[in-house]
């Protein structure tokens, strides 16, 4: 039986020829195709400006930089998430103040942020968890009430939508990736969407080593930027996935209705927020469809479980640990038993497969898989 992984990218034939002729062109580092990307994106966030990276966290980081977060700062976030997301905050010198999470929609707990906001804190960083978006009325209305700014970590969240409109089309900074595990991919890649108003080419200068351009051919450097531009080759792979996006998202979308059909509820698993009957007021785009393994109840762990889904040639992926209990977040003071939510769903998360070429059939193979092997795990009541 062929191997079904969690995730697979989709690179279209037309795409992989385009790729071929920017090779061809001569010009494969930021050059045109990076401008026209850069212009796609902005269509399609409704005309705001975007600039994209050589990844998402360099996008993150970045938009740290531009609301002017450093030393002695502290940036709000959850502890549930792609270690990435505290990483810039440590390296722009400020620190990540961690919040527990909604065990329901496993995002940051918004109703708890208040709680820690002090006089050093500048900014909120939310993340949208397997693509379902935090609830943005609610953040901005606490940002607002306290003068924070908002750099959402919408990584995992394109195309997702908040009352209709899609994420990163409104709101202060948001910060995408395009990593080969999301929606869609440059390979490696991300953008930041900023609002109105923002100093372009600051940002540019952040993404490429401060360097200032001048009219008579020479150049200045006014701050440590970094080395963070996108090639045009994979602008080039961005911009047929960009095309490819709506088609991947409803896919994505159909297979998680299938899931919600095919799977057992009788297993005890928690299963992610069904958005169906949501859609007026959050859509996520199905980045990924994780459960939560009810352990205390099992006989076997989920390295025993994810090795068992391994034997039946199914891949299953772990997004994410939380971060506060990792050695370098005990050292600034966190330890376990801090956020017990995000432990209990940390530790019993699993991400199944989900990505557009799979089938029907596909879905119903992972959820007799899981049937099969909880049924032999679960002790009984």
């Amino acid at each position: 039986m062929d191997f079904l992984p969690f995730t697979r990218p989709d690179i279209d034939d037309e795409t992989i020829a385009g790729v071929a002729d920017v090779l061809r062109s001569g010009w494969i580092t930021s050059g045109p195709q990076v401008k026209a990307f850069e212009a796609a994106l902005s269509d399609y966030f409704g005309g705001r400006a975007v600039r994209v990276f050589s990844s998402g966290t360099a996008a993150l980081e970045v938009a740290l930089r531009m609301a002017g977060i450093g030393a002695g700062d502290e940036v709000i976030t959850t502890p549930l998430t792609w270690v990435a997301t505290a990483n810039v905050i440590l390296t722009v010198g400020a620190r990540p103040v961690f919040v527990d999470i909604d065990p329901v929609t496993r995002n940051i707990d918004l109703d708890r942020v208040e709680a820690a906001i002090t006089g050093r804190t500048h900014a909120i960083l939310p993340v949208d968890l397997a693509g379902l978006p935090v609830d943005r009325d609610r953040l901005n209305e606490i940002a607002a009430k306290y003068q924070l700014r908002v750099i959402e970590d919408a990584a995992q969240s394109m195309g997702s939508t908040w009352r209709g409109q899609r994420i990163g089309s409104f709101g202060d900074c948001t910060a995408i990736s395009f990593h080969p595990n999301k929606n869609m991919t440059s390979i490696e890649g991300g953008a930041l969407v900023l609002p109105a108003g923002s100093d372009l080419a600051r940002c540019e200068r952040w993404r490429l080593q401060g360097v200032h351009r001048l009219p008579d051919g020479s150049m200045d450097v006014d701050l440590i930027g970094g080395k963070s531009n996108l090639t045009d080759v994979a602008a080039r792979v961005g911009l047929g996935q960009l095309a490819c996006l709506p088609e991947f998202n409803a896919r994505r979308r159909l297979l998680a209705q299938r899931y919600f059909s095919a799977f057992d509820r009788s297993l005890g698993c928690q299963l992610p927020v069904d958005d169906f009957a949501q859609a007026d007021r959050w859509q996520s785009n199905w980045h990924m469809f994780q459960i939560v393994l009810p352990l205390s109840r099992m006989r076997i762990d989920r390295a025993a479980f994810i090795e068992a889904m391994a034997a039946r040639s199914i891949g299953v992926g772990v997004h994410y640990p939380p971060m506060h209990r990792f050695s370098l977040f005990r050292a600034l003071g966190w330890k376990s038993g801090d956020f017990p939510l995000a432990e209990q769903v940390g530790d019993g998360i699993v991400t199944l497969p989900l990505f557009p070429r799979m089938t029907d059939d596909d879905v119903v193979r992972v959820c007799t898989a899981v049937t099969s092997i909880m049924r032999e795990a679960l002790v009984p009541a």
